[in-house]
């Protein structure tokens, strides 16, 4: 290691306008992948001072953040309380639990007992009944000739579906919608909002409260379903405790309904901005798992996530000391030129498309197989069913997510006869 050219960095050296903190601009917002272009090609391993973070955007320097990083970032409540945040400690004790901030052994028992209802396997068996959910949703706007991709597909659909996984009542879909939100806020942006902290506080113990009541109603009333899987789950003799399972239903039930949104909402965008591509998927439906391989990649849901250096190691010429915090970018990985050829074109028969996504290694998305299956669905029948889509006039409003990219709203409309 002592012949490696090592930079150290400081915040003198830094570039402020590569700061990700730029992602509060709106205009930056709608479309981050200029300032992901710079990063990568100036400043690839980058010092950021606003966020006291490094920044990682190369595909291959993702890929390791993710793989032999630390997920061990949420503060624990005694941190929280050290900085005066202690009201705040209810989230950060359900955080701790959650696999998505653990390292093995301690991920691995989770993850292990959680993933036993997303095997693709057994999601695949979903499919004819996600085509069911899609057309009754379809079934409410297709004689309107218009619609809102977000509120009449892209939301209900992944609730639907994810309550139903999860084994509480479908009707209880809406509830769900409006708690994940709160937690996606929370998740994806860097700042603290001290406007917004008391409602997702009480999101947060307002979810615990629901599932807690769910495991009760299940213990006297078992069903089906991942709050049953976890109660019951037995490895060696090791149950997981119940805050172990609020913990870890709340953070699917988020998961599975933020990723899938925004996978729809951005999939069919990319596919008006790009009408030969739409074209082209519209006259060959076997197209439809390629083309979605090739939104995620494009536009991915999930933008960035953080990891903290397991030790003092070098990056990119960089040296990164133990316990500093990395932002591993996944949308900039995946707009890599030395991973994916062309990659700010939008190719839905692009081949070789590891993309980042949905993360990598250990931390990969167990809840990967039903994303797809639910993107392939949407796609297919939207295309199917409301032929001639069209952007209605207006501008775009990007949710206040820096980290889960996702609209307000996509009106479109659609007509049974090519318009002249």
């Amino acid at each position: 290691m002592a012949n490696v050219d090592v930079k150290v960095a400081s915040v003198t050296e830094s570039d402020p306008s590569l700061s990700l903190y730029h992602l509060l601009d709106p205009e930056v917002l709608a479309n981050p992948y200029p300032l992901f272009r710079r990063l990568r090609t100036e400043d690839p391993v980058h010092w950021d001072p606003f966020l006291h973070a490094w920044v990682v955007t190369r595909y291959k320097d993702v890929v390791t953040v993710l793989h032999h990083y630390s997920a061990e970032r949420t503060p624990t409540p005694e941190q929280l309380a050290e900085m005066g945040l202690a009201s705040l400690n209810p989230i950060a004790e359900i955080m701790v639990k959650q696999m998505l901030f653990l390292d093995p052994p301690a991920h691995a028992r989770l993850r292990g007992l959680a993933s036993q209802a997303f095997t693709p396997q057994r999601v695949e068996v979903l499919r004819s009944h996600i085509r069911e959910i899609t057309d009754r949703l379809l079934d409410k706007v297709q004689a309107k000739g218009h619609m809102d991709v977000i509120a009449d597909l892209a939301e209900p659909l992944p609730c639907i579906v994810t309550a139903e996984m999860l084994g509480v009542p479908v009707d209880d879909y809406q509830q769900l919608k409006a708690w994940s939100q709160d937690f996606a806020e929370m998740l994806g942006n860097f700042q603290h909002n001290a406007e917004r902290a008391p409602r997702i506080l009480a999101s947060v113990l307002e979810m615990a409260a629901y599932f807690r009541s769910a495991m009760r109603e299940q213990r006297l009333d078992p069903r089906d379903g991942l709050v049953s899987s976890l109660m019951n789950a037995e490895i060696q003799g090791d149950r997981l405790s119940e805050e172990e399972v609020i913990a870890n239903c709340i953070v699917t039930m988020v998961g599975g309904q933020e990723t899938t949104t925004n996978l729809i909402g951005n999939g069919v965008l990319a596919l008006l901005r790009n009408p030969d591509q739409l074209e082209t998927l519209r006259c060959n439906f076997s197209l439809i798992p390629s083309a979605v391989e090739e939104l995620l990649r494009y536009e991915s849901p999930s933008q960035h996530t953080a990891r903290l250096a397991p030790e003092d190691t070098i990056l990119g010429g960089r040296r990164i000391r133990k316990r500093q915090a990395v932002i591993a970018v996944m949308a900039a990985g995946n707009r890599d030129p030395e991973r994916f050829p062309d990659p700010d074109r939008l190719d839905i028969t692009r081949t070789d498309n590891r993309h980042l996504a949905f993360g990598w290694a250990a931390h990969f998305c167990f809840g990967a197989a039903l994303a797809r299956i639910e993107g392939q669905v949407a796609f297919e029948l939207m295309l199917r069913r409301l032929p001639y889509l069209a952007l209605e006039p207006g501008a775009l409003v990007w949710r206040n997510n820096l980290g889960l990219r996702g609209m307000e709203a996509l009106l479109v409309t659609f007509k049974n006869e090519k318009p002249v």
